[in-house]
């Protein structure tokens, strides 16, 4: 059986994807950690800062999967949307072509970034400047990673926020570099402007839709061996 080792960048979408698929949490693990059957699903942190230090707490994977979120620069894209790219690029341009996966064609480019795109203006000048269908900030780090590794990787990743909103920089700073959500942090941003509460929880909801697509992707590849 091909073991997948599935990442994602925070807790929320861990923890939803584990929900979503079935998976037990691993005793003793100081971040969120989950396995079942072909499938280990742990977070990296934001920009895969955490990749390094947790790798050791994984299973040698066959296959790596930069799963989650992503935020569509493509206005064709909706939310829940399921983006499987046929390569990556990233902040500095470098391509990493992904891995096929059976039953799931890939299709276009993600953008890796280094930083939260914060507006619609910004989302359309990447889409004109890369081509790129969507935008996330792991899946370049985790692509080379596992190239440095011999394995293979590919991304499964859904839209939370289409092309006409970006995510407030009130509401990422609730984020933790360790893929935390910080409470107090996200109280502050809700309450930071009139339209603040709205925006949380229409990303909310759209990280809910994103999570439910990828986690039906994730079930179709473990069921194809």
């Amino acid at each position: 059986m091909t073991r997948v080792l599935v990442l994602t960048a925070i807790d929320v979408e861990a923890r939803g994807l584990a929900r979503h698929l079935g998976l037990a949490p691993m005793k003793g693990a100081g971040f969120p950690h989950f396995l079942g059957g072909a499938l280990e699903l742990a977070t990296v942190g934001l920009r895969g800062a955490r990749l390094s230090e947790r790798a050791a707490a994984w299973r040698a994977p066959d296959l790596v999967i930069s799963a989650g979120a992503c935020g569509a620069l493509d206005p064709a894209l909706s939310v829940g949307a399921l983006v499987v790219p046929g390569v990556v690029l990233g902040p500095d341009r470098a391509r990493w072509p992904t891995a096929t996966l059976p039953r799931l064609a890939p299709a276009g480019a993600l953008l890796t970034v280094a930083d939260v795109v914060e507006s619609a203006a910004h989302k359309a000048r990447l889409w004109m400047e890369t081509g790129a269908l969507a935008v996330d900030m792991e899946s370049a780090p985790i692509m080379a990673w596992a190239r440095e590794r011999g394995v293979s990787a590919a991304v499964i990743r859904a839209v939370s926020d289409d092309a006409e909103r970006g995510v407030p920089a009130a509401l990422a700073a609730a984020v933790g570099e360790d893929g935390r959500v910080r409470p107090l942090r996200a109280v502050s941003a809700a309450l930071s402007r009139a339209t603040a509460l709205g925006d949380l929880l229409e990303l909310r909801a759209g990280t809910e839709a994103a999570l439910k697509s990828v986690a039906g992707a994730l079930a179709t590849l473990a069921r194809s061996g």
